[in-house]
């Protein structure tokens, strides 16, 4: 009898991604020893990220059947790779939510793998997470992440956050790869949203992803709400990430932008106040220091930003121009607040 091989989902959200997507796809082609069903949900993107898509499609039919429909006129897919065409940039947590919701409805596929349009699988990364979650008795797992510019060094092995503060570490940032032991499962709090494998299991449990913080700490929510399901770590599957290519998130070596530092510090205190409703005073002071330090640096727009989304204020003009009218009205409209998805 022919060897059985896991079918692993693979969920990806493109934004702007027209440069970096199809190295992305041609890496999870030539992964090894498993099946992949891949959905990418197109955010709505200005440039050509659709087009790159479809070109890839078209030169890899030989390997890869390709379907290509709107966001929500689709039921189920068995095609290697589906394009999801969504009319609005929603987030984060919205593509991905979308593309998780067709993976579910294929019994056969037990893992689901959220992955970044700017990250490279090694060819084994997939067998290596299939052979880890094969019981399927866990939440989340994650591997190893490198940055794929400095392909020797880690970007994270997983990620704890303060309860007092809400900042996110990084295990292991800007760390030598070859000299870096992982990290105890146990001390690990999230995993990347760049890479990141669910099991049905835990979405069963804990429904989708948080829609209301747009972008950042989505995956940070939704550890939190794994329960009693485990965490898991499997320093074998690697992932190389160019890390922020589209939205200017900051690296061991690049402050954030403006843009990322909005979302990321209004989202902190929408995550403190769900989880740890009586550290927000300490992580507003935190905030108004994080942010002195930026205009001692002179980089007032990006301590603009930050204070703003620590606040819960309106983002300053020139985030809000990053986004559609549409997107505008999802990312800092009222319903922004309150809107989460569940399976």
């Amino acid at each position: 009898m022919p060897e059985h091989r896991t079918k692993i989902g693979v969920a990806i959200t493109a934004f702007e991604a027209a440069p970096f997507i199809g190295a992305c796809l041609s890496s999870l082609l030539a992964s090894r020893d498993v099946d992949l069903r891949v959905v990418v949900v197109d955010n709505a993107s200005p440039d050509d990220t659709c087009g790159a898509i479809r070109r890839w499609a078209v030169d890899h039919l030989d390997r890869a059947a390709f379907t290509e429909a709107e966001a929500d006129a689709i039921a189920c897919t068995d095609s290697w790779l589906t394009l999801l065409k969504s009319p609005v940039n929603g987030g984060f947590a919205h593509g991905t939510n979308r593309a998780l919701e067709l993976l579910m409805a294929d019994p056969s596929i037990a893992l689901f793998w959220v992955l970044n349009p700017d990250c490279e699988a090694r060819h084994d990364t997939a067998a290596h997470y299939a052979r880890a979650g094969t019981d399927g008795n866990f939440a989340l797992m994650g591997g190893r992440t490198l940055y794929a510019n400095h392909p020797d060094t880690v970007q994270t092995d997983g990620g704890r956050v303060s309860r007092w503060t809400g900042v996110c570490q990084s295990v292991n940032l800007g760390k030598p790869a070859a000299d870096t032991a992982p990290p105890p499962v146990e001390t690990l709090d999230f995993i990347t949203g760049a890479n990141c494998v669910a099991s049905r299991a835990f979405l069963e449990q804990a429904g989708l992803m948080a829609e209301h913080y747009f972008l950042y700490y989505e995956e940070v929510d939704w550890a939190m709400r794994r329960a009693a399901l485990p965490l898991r770590h499997v320093p074998e599957a690697i992932v190389h990430h160019l890390a922020g290519a589209t939205i200017g998130s900051g690296t061991h070596q690049r402050r954030p932008s403006a843009f990322a530092n909005y979302f990321n510090y209004r989202n902190r205190m929408r995550f403190l106040h769900r989880f740890s409703p009586q550290s927000v005073p300490l992580a507003l002071v935190h905030a108004a220091a994080k942010a002195g330090q930026l205009i001692l640096k002179g980089a007032w727009d990006e301590a603009g930003g930050l204070a703003r989304g620590a606040l819960g204020l309106s983002p300053p003009r020139a985030v809000r121009a990053r986004l559609s009218a549409e997107a505008q009205a999802l990312a800092f409209g009222a319903k922004s607040s309150v809107r989460v998805r569940t399976h």
